[in-house]
């Protein structure tokens, strides 16, 4: 038997994948990608959660029934349906059955409150919502969905839905054995897909295109409210094919595992990968240290999808990673260039035969602009985020000028390429202030590019937070605090966090007199955005730090951090 060691030595040598004269694109719409693995090895395990394991014959079967389903209901080509549900199998097919009717899947994110998923609704033109009843510790879908649309308690049949705030949306669907109002249960969704024959799923499958919108991904930027990215099925399947193929270079018998969310676009890529090649892929519904560590042993994991730190440390400190055996890991997603030096060299002594690499992308981009592979040296994983993937370029430019900057020196991050957004949803104002004449992407990323172009990122233009991996946008906080009776305005920052890499903190000036304490402010916050993006600090203000026009947040920052003691 090979070391896993010697496979890589070969691969690195031969620069396995990355002769661009053996590149082959061979890109289908996302339905397809899973029917092509089910052609190929229908009895080989698909995925694999703590609730269950699917081969790729049980997972096509669930498939094409929860198509058939969705077509009894009324969803034809183009309309968008939004996925409210955690990790797990249900997740990843009901995924690829919007995609065999044509529909367009906007992945909402499991950690919403009320107020953000009635902004997504609406904002997305959602015509309907499928979700499920099981209730755990750190979600209630249906309780949520409620508190976002009251009207729902009134419905009394759910197949003629109404509502005011959100008047496209006709349908939600609850999956799993309970009920509520105006929610259409399985018993009546199965119903609904044994009244259509399966040859009409094929029939809308056939007409989808490869520019076609395949999901809307919705992230936070510089506004208020969160921007829906259109990313196409050229955009996202090629995306995978061309990391699992090329860059990264999967094998038939990946196992790839992560535990991180399915409805963040660098887990789905990660799943998308392992299909791509009829592989396996490991996941959890939410992320636990002690689970993480059983997995990767117990199913023989080959590739690590894990970038966020807050993971790493878990499982480090964990009273199993000394025993935990990862002598089957291969490669592994880790970016440690971005973390400390610590993280690294635990894994360098836990596994010492595997490739790290690092990643440098965005949900604009399907995921990935740059990572490393088994052409460079392997060295460089510990310290860069590596390099572009064939197809899509990266440019460093000046802001003031527009033009490129030398070798090693930073500037704005600028992507061209198949992988990119078309548009922002419904926000052609936005669209045009970050995709220029020619095509690039301004990304507000400040970054910059070495000698062997291996890409570093060295923070944003743009007023964002990193909260463990979770982009927070200062002016989604803001609104939101600013709502508040007592207050006139508020500014929110980042500050350094050695458990989240960064936490926001708001600075408020108050209105009419009033004075609510820290714990009010922040309790009012958590009732109307998620855990991660409500402020661990308030502190109050009489006068803004000022420029010429501008409030410096830079000095607010640095004010706090001198106040609670805390350095870079």
């Amino acid at each position: 038997m090979r070391e896993v060691g010697q496979e890589l030595e070969e691969a690195r040598v031969s620069g396995n994948g990355e002769d661009a004269s053996s590149i082959r694109i061979s890109v289908s719409p996302l339905a397809d990608m899973l029917l092509k693995a089910w052609d190929a090895h229908p009895e080989k395990e698909a995925l694999v959660f703590p609730a269950g394991r699917r081969s790729y014959d049980d997972v096509v079967q669930s498939v094409l029934h929860r198509a058939r389903g969705l077509i009894g209901l009324g969803i034809k080509q183009g309309d968008h349906v939004g996925i409210l549900l955690p990790s797990g199998i249900d997740f990843v097919e009901t995924l690829f059955a919007v995609s065999m009717v044509g529909g367009v899947s906007v992945l909402m994110n499991a950690r919403y409150r009320a107020p953000e998923i009635a902004y997504v609704v609406e904002n997305a033109d959602l015509v309907a919502v499928v979700t499920n009843s099981e209730a755990d510790d750190f979600v209630d879908f249906t309780t949520r969905l409620a508190e976002a649309f009251p009207e729902i308690a009134e419905c009394k049949d759910p197949m003629a839905l109404q509502v005011s705030q959100a008047p496209l949306l006709r349908r939600l669907v609850l999956n799993g054995g309970k009920q509520a109002p105006g929610f259409i249960d399985q018993q009546a969704f199965d119903a609904a897909a044994q009244g259509v024959d399966e040859s009409l799923v094929h029939d809308a499958r056939f007409s989808v295109r490869l520019r076609d919108t395949c999901m809307i991904l919705y992230t936070s930027g510089t506004s208020a409210n969160p921007k829906g990215c259109l990313l196409s099925n050229e955009a996202i399947s090629r995306e995978a094919s061309n990391l699992a193929r090329n860059r990264w270079a999967f094998k038939e018998d990946e196992r790839v595992w992560s535990p991180m969310p399915l409805f963040h676009i660098a887990a789905m890529l990660a799943m998308l990968g392992a299909v791509e090649v009829g592989g396996t892929f490991i996941g959890q519904p939410h992320f636990d240290a002690g689970e993480s560590l059983r997995q990767i042993e117990a199913e023989r994991a080959t590739m690590l999808f894990l970038p966020f730190v807050t993971f790493h440390q878990a499982m480090i400190a964990h009273c199993d990673w000394d025993k935990t055996d990862m002598s089957s890991v291969r490669l592994m997603n880790s970016c440690f260039c971005q973390m400390p030096q610590s993280i690294g060299d635990a894994y360098r002594r836990k596994m010492p035969n595997a490739l790290q690499v690092g990643t440098f992308g965005m949900s604009e981009a399907s995921g990935i602009v740059t990572t490393g592979g088994y052409d460079m040296d392997p060295e460089m994983g510990f310290k860069t985020l590596g390099y572009p993937l064939k197809g899509v370029s990266v440019r460093i430019v000046d802001t003031e000028t527009g033009q490129d900057v030398p070798t090693g020196e930073r500037g704005e991050v600028l992507i061209k390429g198949y992988n990119m957004l078309d548009a922002y949803h419904r926000d052609p104002v936005k669209t045009a202030e970050v995709i220029d004449a020619d095509g690039w992407y301004h990304s507000g990323d400040i970054g910059s590019i070495d000698a062997d172009g291996h890409m570093q990122f060295h923070g944003r233009f743009k007023d964002m937070l990193k909260v463990g991996g979770e982009n927070v946008a200062a002016a989604e906080v803001e609104a939101i605090l600013d709502t508040h009776e007592a207050v006139e305005l508020s500014q929110v920052i980042g500050i350094p966090d050695e458990r989240l890499a960064e936490v926001p903190a708001a600075f408020v000036k108050l209105a009419n007199g009033m004075r609510p304490d820290e714990a009010e402010l922040i309790a009012f916050a958590k009732e109307r955005i998620a855990s991660f993006k409500v402020p661990r600090h308030i502190r109050y203000v009489d006068d803004w730090p000022m420029s010429a026009s501008k409030i410096q947040k830079f000095k607010l920052r640095q004010q706090l951090m001198a106040e609670l003691g805390i350095s870079e």
